[in-house]
């Protein structure tokens, strides 16, 4: 049976869903269940992300939002939902831009905004440690207390999330069900029944998009199928070789089986990590 409801896992559910206008209310809503209590949303504006990379691929599937607070605090909060190699490496890098963009010409007093970086991560970035499905992390001293607040980071690893409709409590509890679920509703669950999930499901119903949006759509779920799929053999093949030579090699072998399926290179080195010069030798 066909899906009724798009993958939010996908650059064009994800957008669709957090990333455009119509759909404030839902993104503020979702953010407010991982934002502190003096930071919660009020209203927010998005900025536009090619404007904070050297290239298109590094910025894919990853959005920053300016964001006031009800108590007129201004904060900068980075999306990010991606597949990626060297995920730790690459949040701390993505989460230099805005805090470079704040940098103001002649006499600055280096005075910043607070920055979070959240990550919906549909894998296991942390297969070798103990997992835990959320991870909130700020900079802190030897005795564990904090020394700077203004920079935080905020990691859900959605595999690990495996609460059933009986389980579940809050309303973040919620939001992580209704993400992790989506694509496999054929109707809205009666704990979802509620107007900001109703809100949700109607944006991601297949059959109220047009048909510019379908094709788009088709074309990024196959694309994110394509990357899943040959990533997650690639590393079961590493994780059996038992060395870090098997997982490079499963990393080539992605690049390669992508090329051949006639990816766009800047896909496949968002997906891998790997250099277009590198890509283009394999």
């Amino acid at each position: 049976m066909a899906a009724k409801y798009f993958n939010p896992y996908t650059d064009f559910g994800f957008k669709k869903l957090f990333g455009e206008e119509g759909s404030k209310d839902l993104l503020i809503d979702f953010l407010n269940q991982l934002l502190p209590i003096h930071h919660q949303i009020q209203q927010l504006t998005f900025k536009n992300p090619e404007n904070l990379a050297d290239t298109i691929a590094e910025r894919r599937a990853i959005f920053d939002i300016y964001c006031e607070s009800k108590t007129g605090d201004k904060f900068i909060v980075e999306m990010q939902k991606a597949k990626i190699k060297h995920f730790k490496d690459r949040a701390l890098f993505y989460s230099t831009f805005p805090i470079r963009e704040q940098s103001e010409k002649g006499d600055w007093n280096f005075f910043l905004l607070p920055v979070y970086f959240i990550a919906i991560l549909d894998f296991e970035y942390d297969e070798n440690t103990t997992s835990k499905f959320r991870r909130d992390v700020c900079l802190k001293d030897q005795d564990g207390d904090i020394f700077f607040d203004k920079l935080n980071f905020k990691f859900l690893q959605m595999p690990l999330f495996n609460k059933q409709e009986n389980e579940l409590i809050t309303h973040f509890d919620k939001w992580l069900y209704f993400l992790k679920n989506l694509e496999s509703f054929n109707h809205i669950p009666a704990i979802l029944n509620e107007p900001i999930f109703q809100k949700g499901f109607e944006i991601a119903e297949i059959s109220h998009l047009n048909v510019e949006q379908y094709e788009q759509y088709k074309k990024s779920l196959v694309q994110y199928l394509e990357v899943k799929n040959v990533f997650d053999t690639a590393f079961e093949e590493g994780e059996k070789a038992g060395i870090e030579k098997g997982i490079e090699k499963g990393i080539e072998k992605v690049a390669k089986a992508l090329k051949e399926q006639n990816i766009a290179i800047e896909i496949i080195a968002e997906s891998t990590g790997l250099s277009y010069e590198a890509i283009q030798r394999i």
